[in-house]
């Protein structure tokens, strides 16, 4: 169960799957706690001690009461259980060291304290059903130290050897060091699970206004890039009308060579045609020549033993690095940017770095959560294929992208 700053940090679709894993932690603890009642409910009842049977038997039903509590008040459907079921496992390495107290010393060589001592093998086992790892390792060496205690306590009434107790104690420590291992590959499980809930809800989230988004930025493509030259050559062609001058005629001309020039890499973007005409280096090339010539950096491409004909990758390695060299281009302020492309047995790897101010570690959380969804949304498309996508600072400056993808 998340503690209270982090349920803060995370959202309300995360904070769900951390929820809904605690509770059947706590569902898993009230059932154990349900054997370890009956455990010591049968051992008072057939393996009683000469001294105390009242006090062991009150002890015992008192637990049993105390147990049947513990179980209605998880059934409420609050969320204070899922909080706060940690402190009932004080009770009962309470319940059980003081049973065995009682009965290893009121009664030497006592069969009840021998088998009442392996119920405290139980207490970390119910302690690992906790998503918090601290609160185990707590229990843990609670229960490590209540269980030395009573053995060193009864020691002399039993005539028991150091090595026979520290053997003992050796395998109750052995099984807490198990049960917090346990617990942290738990929580590990749960964290991962709620990172990919908070990708999903946030990619979802963004997926909505995408189209709105793209039109948009089509929108401003067009208006900045092209439609203004076919302005100007309209204005130049009134003027041309009036006067015939023909260096009107040459803006004009140079004007609708401009404006084709746009609108061509405008709807190269949309769809590559040179993707399916001449294949996917061709396209590559392509696209860092005029990524370079927009931005002004110096475009480097490396493609060789990429194989000639069509693969299945082409349009996700071409979507991936139109995004990687756009953002070099954009955001990167690089000078130079360095794209590869090779085949490495039965992976593509295609890898995009520049020399520019380099990419935050949090980068992509940050991106989500500003609504650009571009890294994030190819790094979830890469993933889906099988492949791997990582990115790292590249010395002196710079940032390194290197996608995997089996073929």
């Amino acid at each position: 169960m998340p503690d209270a700053p982090e349920r803060a940090a995370i959202g309300p679709d995360v904070m769900r799957v951390a929820m809904d894993h605690a509770r059947r932690g706590v569902d898993l603890q009230v059932v154990l706690r349900g054997v370890l009642v009956a455990f010591v409910a049968l051992t008072v009842a057939f393996v009683p001690p000469a001294h105390d049977v009242f006090a062991c038997t009150l002890v015992a039903a008192g637990y049993a009461m105390w147990a049947l509590a513990v179980f209605l008040w998880t059934r409420g459907g609050s969320d204070a259980p899922v909080r706060l079921a940690w402190v009932a496992l004080l009770v009962d390495l309470l319940v059980l060291g003081s049973l065995t107290l009682l009965t290893g010393l009121s009664t030497p060589q006592s069969w009840t304290a021998d088998v009442l001592s392996a119920g405290f093998l139980l207490i970390p086992v119910l302690a690992a059903t906790q998503l918090r790892v601290h609160i185990c390792a707590a229990v843990a060496g609670a229960t490590l130290v209540v269980y030395l205690a009573a053995a060193i306590a009864t020691q002399e009434s039993n005539a028991e050897p150091w090595g026979s107790l520290l053997l003992r104690t050796a395998i109750v420590a052995g099984v807490g060091l198990g049960c917090i291992g346990l617990s942290r590959i738990q929580r590990s499980r749960v964290d991962t699970i709620g990172t990919l809930v908070n990708d999903r809800t946030d990619l979802l989230d963004q997926l909505t206004g995408i189209e709105e988004h793209e039109r948009r930025a089509l929108s401003e493509a067009l208006h900045d890039g092209a439609l203004q030259y076919v302005l100007a050559a309209r204005q130049d062609l009134e003027d041309a009308r009036d006067t015939g001058d023909a260096e009107s005629f040459d803006r004009i001309e140079e004007a609708l060579l401009e404006s084709s020039r746009l609108l061509r890499t405008t709807v190269s973007e949309l769809h590559p045609a040179v993707l399916d005409r001449a294949g996917l280096t061709a396209a590559l090339g392509d696209l860092v020549r005029t990524a370079a010539g927009r931005a002004g950096f110096d475009g480097e491409v490396s493609t060789d033993g990429w194989p000639d004909g069509r693969t299945p990758l082409d349009g996700l390695l071409y979507r991936t690095a139109r995004e990687l060299v756009g953002n070099a281009a954009t955001h990167a302020k690089a000078s130079t940017v360095r794209l590869s492309l090779a085949r490495e047995g039965d992976h593509a790897r295609l890898v995009v770095a520049d020399d520019g101010v380099g990419l935050p570690p949090d980068a992509m959380t940050t991106s989500l959560r500003r609504g650009h969804i571009g890294l994030a949304s190819h790094r979830v498309r890469i993933e889906a294929a099988g492949g791997t996508f990582t990115a790292a600072a590249s010395a002196p400056t710079g940032t390194v992208v290197t996608v995997d993808l089996p073929l």
